[in-house]
């Protein structure tokens, strides 16, 4: 894998040429637009191959996968264009393998609404270990709130992408409630109705585990949180099913502050099998322009949990988002607009806008004036932003990662991924 950063006046017919590949492969890998427009400092990741097969008629790809000892999953990773589906014509060239070593093995998970695109969904899958629907919340008094998940099971099923469950204290109206942590936490009956409704659920549902995302906790409810993931796990076990949990990006013990203070880290990676560190949201709807996941931030986070936490249990969090703000930037006013890094990618085409690369925060970011002369600052994630945290996975020797979230397609997040890990 190469990464390219697009120089003035760059083709993706020339850059092709350069490398050597395909310039049709190039583009769909890249979601490059139909008129080729590309814009000074985006990335474009190019793929050597090193197989291919040329498709007959009649051939499937079950039978491509079987006549070269491969998977079908391996068959999706290495064709982006095929977006997880089956439709083949004579004369299609498909991708086998490709040139250079990976890393390492990795464990991937995704998180994704009810409410996603089959088509995006079933693109990202075959690069998926797991799948998180977002989310079962809990109720005022104790009990589950189920959203309508048949869809993203089925589709997992299909792709071969094991479902967890993925249990919140968020609520009807879409927040994280502190109270509702604490009635389930503290109040027996309710934390018993609460498992109670759980299991039935992983079990008919066939789920292979828990992830449990309980935030905004407070100091005092961290003794009992830990606890409480420690039933869950017995519980999990007994069943053959796993326990992960997701972490506040801390960088000490001591930390400060309703988000960080009840999640003890040694205590959590006892009582769990993974731990996602939530090593995003820096840069934030109602705070000042800067990148979702500067770099420095993420490794300070990740230091810290090493000291606390088994490596291998250690998920890494990835953005697959950015935000744009309008400026000036006044506190307590200006509110950041999210989008997908795709969005941010045509937004600087639309606007000839030259993306630059923070070299500190690992970060690409723009600015453009809109037609009511507002100027704007973007920062989003890159093939470059990407590649730079996703290898901390193997630097540090953790599990693998968790992305937050699949709702928005950006296909150089799964071909960096794939290129630099052995999917699990």
């Amino acid at each position: 894998m190469e990464i390219h950063v697009v120089r003035l006046g760059e083709t993706v017919t020339g850059i092709a040429a350069y490398y050597g590949v395909d310039p049709r492969r190039l583009a769909a890998d890249n979601a490059v637009p139909a008129d080729g427009a590309l814009a000074v400092g985006q990335t474009l990741v190019v793929r050597f191959p090193d197989q291919v097969h040329v498709v007959r008629p009649g051939e499937t790809l079950t039978g491509i996968a079987a006549a070269y000892q491969t998977t079908v999953r391996s068959l999706w990773r290495n064709n982006w264009s095929l977006g997880g589906g089956d439709y083949l014509v004579p004369g299609q060239v498909l991708v086998l393998s490709h040139l250079g070593e990976k890393l390492g093995s990795a464990v991937t998970n995704g998180y994704a609404y009810p409410s996603i695109a089959p088509r995006l969904l079933s693109a990202q899958l075959p690069y998926l270990t797991c799948l998180a629907p977002f989310t079962y919340g809990i109720g005022p008094e104790g009990g589950l709130i189920v959203p309508d998940d048949a869809a993203l099971l089925s589709a997992a099923r299909v792709h071969g992408t094991r479902p967890v469950m993925h249990l919140s204290t968020l609520t009807e109206d879409g927040t994280f409630s502190t109270e509702r942590a604490r009635l389930v936490l503290t109040d027996e009956a309710a934390r018993d109705r609460l498992i109670g409704e759980v299991f039935p659920i992983l079990r008919d549902r066939g789920y292979s585990g828990l992830d449990v995302d309980f935030e905004y906790l407070g100091a005092e409810l961290a003794e009992a949180y830990a606890a409480f993931l420690g039933q869950l796990q017995r519980l999990l076990h007994a069943w053959g099913l796993f326990l992960w949990t997701a972490a506040a990006p801390k960088t000490s013990a001591q930390q400060r502050g309703l988000l960080y203070e009840g999640h003890p880290y040694a205590a959590m990676g006892l009582a769990s099998d993974g731990v996602l560190l939530m090593t995003y949201e820096w840069g934030y709807t109602a705070g000042p322009p800067m990148a979702v996941a500067p770099l420095p931030n993420v490794k300070a986070v990740v230091d810290y949990a090493v000291t606390e936490i088994s490596r291998e249990k250690l998920l890494l969090g990835i953005p697959n988002y950015g935000y744009d703000w309008p400026l000036p930037f006044v506190q307590g006013t200006t509110r950041a607009r999210s989008l997908s890094n795709q969005e941010a990618i045509a937004l600087a085409v639309q606007h000839r806008a030259d993306i630059f690369y923070d070299e500190t925060a690992q970060a690409p970011y723009f600015h453009y004036t809109d037609s009511g002369g507002t100027i704007h600052e973007v920062w989003f994630e890159d093939a470059r932003s990407l590649s730079a945290k996703l290898r901390l996975i193997a630097a540090y020797g953790l599990q693998g990662t968790g992305i937050w979230n699949l709702m928005r397609p950006f296909s150089q997040l799964w071909l960096v991924l794939d290129s630099l890990y052995r999917i699990l």
